[in-house]
C-alpha cells in the first residue's frame, strides 16, 4: 500500500469514528438521570425509562403550549391539561427530564397517580402524591401533541425562532434540530397518532381516566386491535404495603406488586434494555443506587393518604362506624373476608366494558412477554369481575365506580337509576356536602371535561350496597367513610 494510500485510509477511519462518535453523542449518548434525594421528589419527577423511545425532545416540548395555545382547551400551558406544578421543580408532575444525546421528556408513574385539591377556588391547590389523578387529561395531553405535530406550522423556522427565547443553541445544535430533530420530533408524533387512531372509535376518556391496557394489547402484546373499551379511573396507590396479597388493578389482573411496578413502566414506553439495567439494582439498599422502580415501590408501600381536610363530626361518625361494619366492612374493610378480592361481576353489576377488555390471549402474552430475562412476568390473567378496594383515603377517590362513573359518596348511596346522567370531571375543588369534587356550574366546565353515562364503558350501574339503607343511616355512614 501506497504512503498516499495508507492517509486517505487512516483519514476515511478518522472521518468514519468521528461520525460515529458525533452521531452517538448527538442522538444516543445516555447521561444520568436527575437525583432526587427525597422519594416523594423522585416519584413525582424521576426517571422511569420512558425517555429513550418515547420521549419528546426537551426544547421542543418547552415551546409547543407557546406556539399552539389555540390546540389547548384554555390558557395555561400544560396546567390547562391538569398537570399540576410543584415550586422548586423545573417539570410538571408526572413528567421526567433525561438527556439521550439531547434533553429529552418522558411520563413517569406521577401522571396517573398524583392528585390535586382545593378546599376552596381561590386556595393554592394541595398535591398528593400517589393519589389518583383525577384531574388529569392523559389523553388531552397525546391529543395536544397530535394536533401541534399535524399542524402546518410545525416547522424547523417555527420551533427554533421560539426556542431561541429561552436558550441559545450552539451552531451544531441549530442544525441538527433544524435537519434533524424537529422533522424526526414530527414524524414520530404523527406515527404515534396513527398507531394510537383506535382511540378515536371509542369513548373519551376525560380527566382523570385513562385506557391502560389497551395500548399494552394492540402494541407490546401485539395483539389484534379489538372494539374493546378499557376506559378506567385513575387508582391511588398509596399504602401498598397493607395491601399485600390483594388483587392490582380494578379487575384484579396482577396479584404481584414488583409485576404491577415493572409492567407499568413498560406500558408507559420504557425500553426492555431500561427495564433489564434497572431491575439489576433491584436490591441495592443505597438510594443513589438503587434501581429507580424499586425505590418507587418503596416510596408507594409506605405513603400514607392524607387526612379529610375538613371537620368531621365524631360522634356522628361513631355512629357511621357501626353501619360500616355490617355493610360494608366485609368487602371493604381491612381484614374482611373479600377485601383485596375480585367480585363476580354478575354480583356487583358495574359496566362490564373493562372486564371484557383483559382478555386471556393478553394474560398469557403478558406472561411470556420479556422470556428470558430476569423480570419475566408470571401472575398476569383474567378475573371475571372487580376489585373490591380497601377504601384508605376514599375521600380523595372521587369520581367512584372502575371507570369514575359516580360523582360523590352522596351519588353512591343512591339506586344507580337516581346517578346523576352527565357532570363534569377535573376540577379540584372539593365538595364537603357531598364528598367528592364539584362536578357541575361554569367552574367544573371551564376547568374539566364532560362526563356522559351514556356512553359505551361509562354506565353508572351496579354496586347498589347501602342503597336502601335510611337517610339517616346514609348519613353517618358517610361521616365515618371521611375519616378513612
Amino acid at each position: 500500500m501506497t504512503t498516499r494510500r495508507l492517509v486517505l485510509l487512516i483519514a476515511l477511519i478518522v472521518v468514519i469514528a468521528g461520525g460515529a462518535w458525533f452521531t452517538y453523542v448527538e442522538f444516543f449518548r445516555e447521561a444520568p438521570a436527575p437525583y432526587f434525594a427525597s422519594d416523594e421528589d423522585h416519584f413525582l419527577f424521576g426517571s422511569i425509562g420512558t425517555e429513550a423511545e418515547q420521549g419528546v425532545p426537551y426544547w421542543i416540548w418547552l415551546v409547543l403550549p407557546r406556539v399552539f395555545p389555540d390546540h389547548l382547551p384554555r390558557p395555561g400551558g400544560y396546567a390547562a391539561l391538569g398537570m399540576p406544578g410543584k415550586d422548586g421543580q423545573e417539570m410538571p408532575v408526572g413528567f421526567s427530564k433525561v438527556t439521550v444525546g439531547f434533553p429529552r421528556v418522558g411520563i413517569n408513574c406521577a401522571m396517573c397517580h398524583t392528585a390535586t385539591f382545593r378546599t376552596r377556588p381561590d386556595a393554592v391547590p394541595t398535591i398528593v402524591p400517589a393519589g389518583p389523578s383525577h384531574q388529569t387529561g392523559e389523553q388531552e395531553y397525546l391529543r395536544f401533541l397530535f394536533a401541534c405535530a399535524s399542524d402546518p406550522r410545525f416547522t424547523a423556522d417555527t420551533i427554533l425562532g421560539e426556542i431561541a427565547k429561552n436558550t441559545r443553541l450552539s451552531l451544531v445544535d441549530r442544525l441538527v434540530y433544524r435537519f434533524v430533530i424537529v422533522p424526526q420530533t414530527r414524524r414520530a408524533i404523527l406515527q404515534l397518532r396513527d398507531r394510537d387512531a383506535w382511540m378515536d372509535a371509542r369513548t373519551d376518556w376525560g380527566r382523570g381516566r385513562i385506557d391502560p391496557f389497551n395500548p399494552v394489547k394492540f402494541s407490546i402484546l401485539k395483539q389484534p386491535v379489538d372494539q374493546t373499551i378499557g376506559n378506567s379511573d385513575m387508582e391511588p396507590v398509596w399504602n401498598l404495603a397493607r395491601h399485600t396479597g390483594y388483587a392490582f388493578h380494578w379487575d384484579g389482573l396482577n396479584d404481584t406488586l414488583q409485576e404491577v411496578v415493572l409492567s407499568s413502566a413498560l406500558g408507559d414506553g420504557a425500553t426492555m434494555k431500561w427495564v433489564d439495567r434497572d431491575f439489576a439494582k433491584w436490591n441495592a439498599t443505597d438510594p443513589r443506587s438503587m434501581s429507580s422502580l424499586r425505590r418507587i415501590q418503596n416510596f408507594i408501600s409506605q405513603v400514607q393518604p392524607p387526612a379529610y381536610p375538613f371537620p368531621i363530626d365524631q360522634t356522628l361518625a361513631a355512629q357511621g362506624a357501626a353501619v360500616f361494619q355490617s355493610e360494608c366492612a366485609p368487602c371493604h374493610g381491612p381484614g374482611g373476608a373479600r377485601t383485596g378480592k375480585v367480585i363476580p361481576l354478575a354480583e356487583i353489576g358495574t359496566d362490564r366494558h373493562r372486564l371484557d377488555m383483559w382478555t386471556p390471549a393478553s394474560a398469557a402474552a403478558y406472561n411470556a412477554y420479556g422470556a428470558g430475562h430476569a423480570w419475566q412476568f408470571s401472575h398476569f390473567r383474567t378475573g371475571g369481575g372487580y376489585v373490591a378496594v380497601p377504601l384508605d383515603g376514599l375521600w380523595l377517590r372521587a369520581p367512584y365506580l372502575h371507570n369514575g362513573s359516580v360523582p360523590t359518596l352522596t351519588d353512591l348511596l343512591e339506586a344507580s337509576s337516581a346517578r346523576p346522567r352527565s357532570f363534569w370531571r377535573g376540577y379540584d375543588v372539593y365538595d364537603p356536602s357531598r364528598v367528592g369534587f364539584i362536578t357541575t356550574g361554569p367552574d367544573a366546565e371551564r376547568e374539566g371535561t364532560a362526563y356522559d353515562t351514556t356512553q359505551p364503558g361509562n354506565s353508572p350501574q351496579g354496586h347498589e350496597y347501602g342503597t336502601t339503607l335510611s337517610s339517616d343511616a346514609k348519613r353517618a355512614l358517610i361521616e365515618y367513610l371521611k375519616t378513612l
